[in-house]
């Protein structure tokens, strides 16, 4: 007779369901029936990763007391990154840093590269900087007639330095 060749050799058995009642350790009264599983103790970090966490400690201290004792420095150094991916209002900010020497040393012809970026960008406060900064003779690459624009894009713009300069200043030729 032919066998479908699934449990019918000699010294297989079917394989049977566990069932609760079978087990001689099996409690019905226990929860989980008796049987207990215990945690196993934890293991002990290795050297590398107590090391790794004492080094990150270490430098968050110590990048706090920098940012304490050293705030100008570092706003200046966050801000010049913004400034170097475009942001106008950190391109001005620099050139404000750079130009009062607040977190960096004082530097004229700087501060009116980074407010010729950021007016270039259409900053009203940058335009005005730039345009008074040609004024008072910091080397600017503005062009000839060029500064009374910038003061009128910061006027229209609602800078009210720019609206005094224009009426006392630029009326009597004063932004050539």
């Amino acid at each position: 007779m032919a066998s479908s060749g699934i449990g019918s050799g000699v010294g297989e058995s079917v394989r049977q369901r566990w069932t609760p009642e079978l087990d001689p350790e099996w409690d019905p009264n226990l929860p989980y029936g008796g049987k207990v599983y215990l945690a196993r103790k934890k293991k002990a970090d290795p050297f590398h990763v107590k090391s790794i966490e004492i080094f990150v400690l270490c430098a968050t201290i110590v990048f706090a007391f920098y940012a304490y004792f050293y705030f100008d420095h570092l706003h200046f150094n966050i801000t010049h990154a913004y400034a170097h991916l475009g942001y106008p209002q950190a391109q001005h900010q620099v050139g404000q840093r750079y130009l009062h020497g607040k977190g960096v040393d004082k530097h004229g012809a700087k501060a009116m590269e980074w407010f010729r970026k950021a007016a270039d960008q259409g900053h009203p406060h940058a335009a005005f900087n730039l345009a008074i900064g040609h004024m008072k003779g910091y080397k600017t690459d503005v062009k000839e007639g060029e500064a009374h624009k910038l003061i009128a894009h910061a006027a229209s713009k609602g800078v009210v330095e720019a609206h005094k300069v224009l009426n006392n200043v630029c009326t009597k030729g004063g932004c050539d």
